[in-house]
């Protein structure tokens, strides 16, 4: 594998840039590992330097960060958690100031809390209403670096595996961040946090040789990386010529694909699930299947409700009206698919914690009965959740059926009836009438319900 990079600078180079920025101050590091192949560059390069270090100058921590969506690809999750195992283990054994964590997002705000539990559309493609990033990732990253800054000092240094070489628009972006003369740039959105990029000026070609030539392709922690390059192959269809060529006559270098989350409904095409499913892993299947069925739902009519969570109505610019969160039936029923393909994979799509945030959201803005959610995963599953036991009915299904009826005879809408009563239960415990009637009244001025008013009136007077 040749390239102009390994040429002009030796590994010894990064290795002696490394060391020079990690001795110029006191400022901890931490480092984002996403378990690719740059990420991987950044820690093995920072592995072998503390190494280098005699153990009295091994004065910084430096603390390893993997960010877990809980809907990453099965076969990248169970590689990072070994990752993730494997580097403590060595660095306690090596002696060095090096720890590593997985960080995943509040059981509040993961992926299928907001899908099944708030009814948020899955993001578009187009980019509008892409709220899966900064909930699933980048929050739960910024909010551990915080937790560091605030234990170690005033400031911290995070170190990431980005490349000019990868885009022109992102080395655009990180030139712009460049301070002159300078290693480090300010980070983003963390005001007392720095940015160094270690692995900047490489090249992909210069990547791999790090990962493949330097110790045999060993790292230091014991791992191979043939098992990162087999990974990178098989989401790129089996297919990973080094020195192969496109039709454009461009080289062509492994790791172009990127691991997603297995659920990411911002591209149309899925390629690496899908090289991984081409090349032998076919237990993904149900894992596309259900993929495919949720995009195709997205923006079907009788999934959606006409108004927005906050009860507000708009139309769109062809005069519709405009769509709102999932409706209840619809996350009742991605809720059932989910957990039909998580027993069919046996293999977890959806932790406890998340189920019991999802019941508890449900509790709160939907289920008079207090037992939709734990009754359909016991009629899947047939195990009954943890805290089945506790899950005493607010108002009995008898009651529920009877109060629908009356809805109908008497032209009412049973969704006021039924957040009147879930604002009662929530305030009951206040001595203070006024946040009750402030509650009712902001219901009963809501958008959605001065509408449909609205529009009964137009159409009796028709």
């Amino acid at each position: 594998m040749k390239n102009s990079f390994f040429n002009e600078n030796t590994f010894d180079d990064l290795i002696n840039e490394i060391r020079y920025v990690y001795k110029s101050d006191k400022r901890p590091w931490i480092i984002g590992y996403s378990g690719g192949k740059d990420s991987t560059t950044v820690v093995e390069l920072v592995y072998e330097m503390l190494l280098s270090l005699p153990i009295d100058e091994r004065t910084k921590n430096v603390y390893i960060i993997s960010s877990d969506t809980l809907i990453e690809n099965p076969l990248i999750k169970i590689y990072m958690s070994k990752m993730n195992k494997m580097l403590g283990e060595a660095a306690e054994k090596d002696n060095l100031p090096l720890t590593s964590c997985i960080v995943t997002p509040d059981a509040h705000n993961t992926f299928w809390a907001n899908v099944i539990g708030k009814g948020f559309p899955t993001p578009r493609m187009n980019g509008t209403f892409r709220w899966c990033t900064d909930r699933l990732k980048i929050a739960p990253s910024a909010k551990k670096i915080t937790e560091i800054i605030c234990n170690e000092g005033e400031e911290a240094v995070v170190l990431l595996g980005v490349r000019k070489a990868e885009s022109i628009a992102r080395k655009r972006r990180i030139e712009g961040r460049e301070l002159s003369t300078r290693l480090l740039n300010r980070h983003e959105t963390i005001s007392n946090a720095y940015v160094y990029n270690p692995i900047v000026e490489l090249t992909t070609d210069d990547v791999w040789d790090v990962l493949l030539e330097h110790n045999s392709g060993k790292t230091p922690w014991g791992s191979d990386n043939s098992e990162l390059l087999e990974l990178y192959s098989d989401a790129d269809s089996g297919e990973c010529p080094f020195a192969g060529m496109s039709n454009s006559g461009q080289t062509k270098t492994c790791g172009q694909s990127r691991f997603g989350c297995w659920v990411c409904t911002v591209v149309k095409e899925d390629k690496s699930l899908n090289g991984f499913i081409r090349t032998g892993h076919r237990e993904l299947i149900p894992l596309a299947e259900f993929r495919a069925w949720l995009m195709s739902i997205r923006d079907k009519e009788e999934y959606r409700e006409k108004k927005r969570r906050d009860g507000k109505v708009y139309r769109t610019q062809d005069g519709h009206m405009g769509f709102g969160p999932f409706n209840w039936e619809a996350r009742k029923l991605i809720l059932t698919k989910l957990l039909e393909t998580q027993r069919k994979m046996n293999y977890q799509l959806i932790t406890l914690d998340e189920l019991k945030a999802i019941d508890e959201i449900w509790d709160n803005e939907l289920d008079l009965s207090r037992r939709i959610l734990v009754d359909l995963y016991y009629k899947i599953t047939g195990e009954r959740l943890p805290w089945d036991k506790y899950k005493e009915p607010l108002i009995d299904m008898e009651t529920v059926v009877l109060l629908e009826n009356l809805c109908n005879e008497s032209d009412v809408p049973m969704e006021l009836i039924r957040n009147m009563i879930l604002s009662v239960y929530k305030n009951k415990n206040y001595a203070n009438p006024k946040i009750l009637r402030k509650d009712l009244e902001k219901l009963i001025n809501q958008d959605w319900l001065h509408y449909e008013v609205k529009e009964k009136i137009e159409n009796e007077d028709s």
